[in-house]
């Protein structure tokens, strides 16, 4: 298909993903990947895959919320299939159980790459797996008896690297997406905010985004 939308779409009506099912019969992460990229079309499935992206940034701990080195992405021999096409097979092939497999596919299949993605991804196909962005956000601030401003603030981001793989870095409330409800303004009021914030972008560019408070 050359629609990645309707990629994702087609993945979320054909698979039935149960939320009893153990975690390990079904790559979740596979889901996360083809919902997101079709924009999370309706569905139980995608619903489930975004319960779960939305689970994973709210605290304790705070997690990358696609752990795209869980997707057995290389698993497929078809090499005249695209990525996305590939993963659309995994989903199917881990829902609809097993089918005749070469020696060669099947050891392929148990390999996972160590935090990133295990083909590669750099191309801009999987732009909207980099413009997934967390804010981890702590904030407050007070003026004392003695009519000093006190703003102590701890602001992390995480990114993904153009291997999927995710880091930490310090940031800053001027960073913090106008689409949080993050909001500390320029006067000394007191004001308190804690919370994590994701974003990013689909296949077709349309914007998105959650916040957890806490």
């Amino acid at each position: 298909m050359n629609s990645l939308r309707a990629v994702a779409a087609v993945a979320a009506t054909a698979v039935s993903v149960s939320l009893s099912a153990p975690a390990a019969a079904y790559p979740v992460d596979c889901a996360i990947l083809l919902c997101l990229a079709g924009g999370w079309p309706a569905s139980a499935e995608c619903a489930h895959a975004r319960a779960v992206f939305i689970a994973r940034i709210t605290p304790w701990p705070v997690e990358p919320p696609l752990q795209i080195w869980n997707c057995p992405m290389r698993a497929s021999l078809n090499r005249e299939t695209s990525p996305m096409e590939r993963l659309f097979e995994i989903v199917l092939q881990h829902e609809g159980g097993p089918r005749p497999q070469s020696s060669v596919e099947s050891s392929s299949e148990l390999y996972l790459a160590q935090d990133q993605a295990d083909v590669d991804i750099s191309g801009p196909a999987y732009d909207f797996v980099r413009s997934i962005h967390v804010f981890q956000i702590e904030y407050r601030r007070h003026r004392n008896r003695d009519g000093d401003c006190n703003t102590w603030s701890t602001i992390r981001e995480g990114t993904y690297g153009e291997q999927g793989d995710f880091a930490w870095a310090r940031s800053t409330p001027a960073q913090v997406p106008s689409a949080s409800a993050f909001r500390p303004g320029t006067s000394c009021s007191d004001y308190w905010f804690r919370g994590v914030f994701v974003d990013w972008t689909d296949y077709e560019g349309t914007y998105g985004f959650e916040e957890v408070r806490y």
